[in-house]
């Protein structure tokens, strides 16, 4: 029998800001005169979303930002009420939504816990029991008993986690919170989320923007799109799925807009940067694994000696993948003023499947910058020659040999 059923739920919200005196005068008038007054037009942060989930699942809910990822959740919390439909929830739920909203600044770190707890639904004596672990989970034996407004930020966050992640209930509902504090405090955090789903068998629903966490943690996603039930099904069919959707708009965007990065001395100028085949034809993608040639042309307005001249690729937010530069050989040619194409081939490309970007520079042989241009295009990697689940766990596609009870087998075979 489900812990959690949603049934064809709806909240709506109003959009606008304050209606101005005009508006408000002219609405006055239409009501004595018998007229439809202006309405703001209504927000549908869900729209008939409909799923059940048995007791000690644990499920992610993803979509990009705007989706009603957090609204559900605060709905299965109560925290608010639906527009229409409606929601049964069996069980003591613990929400850690807005970690360390409820503390108070005034109170110390010790006062907070009782206060919080209580709150929760802990008992004075439940309270007791845990305080120990909660203070030395937060890392703050030596300021518990300071005001908290005397806490850094990262301190209060460590204090809220370690206060909502102490209750015992049959449901826990996270909304981002494995994003916060330091590096060696998400990992902390992680930890104690593994042990709280697979130890106590807990019924578990998470909100993040970190699909690799949600493939880890979770044994099935639920895909909100714009406030719709767009998927849920198993986790690693529904994050492939949010993966590719991004992928598309990412490329979608790329088409409309160009963000181009580029600083140049003035001497040189960018024509055109291309993917291309064998035969010199553009293309838009590659196949994972595949060369990949890349053909660009630009115009010198002076002569260079020797230079330099890098070719390579980025993801998305800048993160450089690869590149080759002309510096590693030393008869390298010179190049004189005036329109020039070159091209450079990787033979072997392993990034997994998604959109990356092209980058390109010039030196002079004394290391000046000529031309340094990054996002000057874009292209798709689509799956390579295998049939490769879980696309977002990994960022490199490299063949590999197993060695299976005495038989070999290709990860990757030849086509």
């Amino acid at each position: 029998m489900p812990i959690i059923e949603v049934d064809h739920v709806t909240k709506e919200f109003k959009l606008g800001q304050l209606q101005s005196l005009k508006t408000t005068a002219l609405n006055q008038l239409r009501r004595l005169t018998g007229e439809p007054i202006e309405k703001r037009a209504p927000f549908k942060a869900l729209d008939d979303v409909t799923f059940s989930i048995e007791p000690g699942e644990v499920v992610g809910i993803i979509g990009h930002n705007g989706a009603g990822k957090s609204t559900i959740l605060k709905l299965l919390a109560n925290i608010s009420k639906p527009s229409s439909g409606s929601i049964q929830v069996k069980g003591k739920v613990a929400p850690l939504i807005e970690v360390g909203a409820g503390l108070v600044p005034e109170l110390t770190g010790r006062e907070n816990i009782y206060l919080n707890g209580s709150i929760l639904g802990m008992k004075r004596a439940e309270i007791n029991n845990k305080l120990d672990d909660i203070v030395a989970f937060a890392e703050l034996e030596e300021f518990i008993d300071t005001p908290i407004k005397r806490y850094s930020s990262g301190m209060q966050v460590r204090l809220g986690f370690g206060i909502a992640t102490s209750v015992d209930s049959d449901i826990l509902i996270v909304d981002e919170v494995l994003a916060v504090g330091d590096l060696a405090f998400q990992r902390k955090s992680f930890g104690r989320m593994t042990e709280l789903i697979k130890d106590r068998n807990r019924t578990v629903l998470i909100v993040s923007h970190n699909i690799r966490q949600i493939e880890r943690i979770c044994t099935r996603a639920i895909l909100l799109d714009h406030g719709k039930l767009a998927r849920d099904g198993v986790v690693g069919d529904v994050c492939d799925a949010f993966f590719r959707g991004s992928n598309d708009k990412i490329a979608e965007d790329a088409a409309k807009i160009s963000r181009a990065r580029v600083r140049a001395s003035g001497e040189a100028e960018f024509l055109s940067i291309a993917v291309i085949k064998d035969s010199g034809q553009p293309v838009t993608e590659v196949a994972s694994g595949d060369p990949l040639r890349i053909r660009v042309k630009f115009r010198l307005d002076v002569p260079l000696e020797k230079p330099e001249l890098i070719l390579g690729t980025h993801t998305t937010d800048f993160f450089y993948l690869t590149g080759s530069s002309t510096a590693v050989f030393d008869s390298r040619p010179d190049f004189e003023a005036g329109v020039h194409e070159v091209e450079v081939v990787f033979q072997h490309y392993p990034l997994t499947a998604g959109i990356y970007c092209l980058r390109f520079a010039i030196f002079d042989k004394d290391r000046r910058a000529i031309f340094v241009g990054d996002n000057l295009g874009t292209f798709k990697v689509k799956p390579g020659h295998d049939e490769v689940r879980e696309e977002g766990l990994r960022m490199l596609d490299i063949p590999a040999t197993w060695a299976l009870q005495g038989h070999t087998f290709q990860s990757r075979h030849d086509n």
